[in-house]
């Protein structure tokens, strides 16, 4: 998808993120067997593995993702679906949507050890 960049995020930005903004979406279209090896500890997190999307579309996405101007950072293992998924819903018009660069991968590195790398 061409004709814009695709904005990104950091894990360590994210960290600040979860501090700072309540009500950030965090869209994590990982498979759920992906799943089950590892989970970023936060509330926000809801669900929508990139096959379901792909198949369904937008009508895969969980209610908290389906609003256009919702602040949100989609992620995957390491952020190569999560850019797919990032540059489709800027498509759709989605404006504050940003993908985590590396995905959860670089966040259990980087910010929280706790979760486990797989």
């Amino acid at each position: 998808m061409e004709g814009f960049d695709l904005p990104e995020i950091t894990p360590i930005e994210l960290s600040e993120w979860l501090r700072e903004k309540l009500d950030l979406v965090l869209l994590d279209v990982r498979e759920p067997y992906e799943v089950s090896y590892a989970r970023l500890p936060d509330p926000r997190v809801v669900y929508a593995p990139m096959s379901e999307l792909a198949q369904r579309l937008q009508e895969a996405l969980p209610e908290a993702a389906r609003d256009p101007q919702a602040e949100m950072v989609v992620f995957c293992h390491i952020g190569e679906r999560s850019s797919q998924v990032t540059a489709w819903l800027k498509s759709q018009g989605y404006v504050r949507v940003f993908n985590l660069t590396g995905g959860i991968d670089a966040y259990a590195a980087r910010v929280d050890q706790g979760i486990p790398r797989y």
